[in-house]
């Protein structure tokens, strides 16, 4: 299907939904994002705001209004909260999205999810078949979300396909900053061996892969795994980001088991004071769990290419971050 349409679209406040809007507005498409109130979009003619909230039917019923396809890419990802915010947010707010579509008579839904859904993978790579293993609210409630699109996929009448992105990174991103910002001072150190391995994508290639299953008549009623040209132990990942700093890679190994009790006990003393905790232990078990996914399914099905290597990705991250300020020029 070629042509001008009305894109829906929300998270387009956040990295993967603002790249994706300005995907779609630079293709000619008009894009409807949904925006809170005081939160910044891209200044884009082709970008309108429809100001309101997730948990807000109307604002939805505004949002999806004449629109071909809606992707949603909104959640709520690491922020502090219980179970029924992230439910609310990442669950609810879904099921609120598909009804609206199909009142609007919608064409396309598109669903973004997380590989999280399955948690550390055994036996890798694993694909889109891979047994299910959230580790957290936010996996636990997304996968919910999912599973209620793949439940709607039955009913027809809304063609809904759903997108498990791996680590996403690139100019715009600001999570992974705290690591290149350890590894620049020297002061990164793995914990255990650093022998997990770790599947990052590049936004581009993301992005490609969303427009990509906005048309493909063999999106509908699947799930696609998007990652990266490969997967790679966090020790080689973590060098890449040292060649791009230009800094020689981390050597220093920090024992595992002892360093994951020690963020237990951080955890117990910062939390009740209202602190945040300087030492998680979910960041200490990022390095023990194996994230190696496997993209056939995309690419046979989609023609999904990804084309951006971890070197020449992280060279670009580290550009942004030097002109933004975030890191110094060198």
């Amino acid at each position: 299907m070629n042509g001008s349409r009305t894109i829906a679209i929300t998270g387009a406040t956040g990295f993967t939904g603002q790249a994706l809007a300005e995907r779609l507005a630079a293709d000619g498409h008009r894009v409807q994002a949904l925006a809170r109130p005081g939160s910044a979009l891209p200044e884009d003619a082709g970008i309108v705001r429809i100001e309101g909230e997730l948990g807000d039917p109307e604002a939805l019923d505004r949002l999806v209004a004449g629109a071909d396809t809606v992707f949603h890419v909104a959640a709520m990802y690491r922020e502090e909260g219980s179970y029924e915010k992230f439910l609310a947010v990442n669950y609810e707010a879904t099921r609120a999205l598909v009804e609206a579509s199909r009142r609007a008579g919608v064409r396309r839904f598109v669903y973004c999810s997380t590989i999280g859904v399955h948690g550390s993978v055994d036996n890798g790579p694993a694909d889109e078949s891979a047994a299910f293993s959230p580790r957290d609210f936010y996996q636990e409630t997304k996968l919910l979300a999912e599973q209620y699109c793949r439940e709607e996929m039955e009913r027809g009448g809304l063609e809904i396909a759903i997108i498990r992105p791996c680590s996403i990174y690139g100019p715009g991103d600001t999570r992974m900053l705290k690591m290149f910002r350890m590894v620049r001072s020297g002061l990164f150190f793995f914990v255990g061996d650093g022998g997990a391995n770790f599947h990052p994508v590049y936004i581009d290639d993301l992005v490609d892969a969303f427009v990509l299953c906005m048309d493909s008549p063999d999106a509908v009623g699947e799930v696609f795994i998007i990652g990266g040209p490969r997967y790679l132990p966090l020790t080689d990942y973590v060098g890449a980001a040292a060649r791009a700093l230009d800094r020689k890679p981390p050597r220093l190994h920090l024992p595992y088991e002892p360093l994951y009790q020690v963020a237990r006990v951080v955890e117990a003393v910062c939390t009740p004071l209202g602190l945040q905790p300087p030492l998680h232990r979910r960041r200490v078990k990022f390095f023990k769990h194996n994230r190696a996914f496997s993209t056939a399914k995309a690419r046979k099905m989609l023609g999904y290419e990804p084309k951006v290597d971890l070197d020449e990705g992280f060279r670009r991250t580290v550009a942004w971050y030097r002109e933004t300020g975030l890191l110094p020029p060198r």
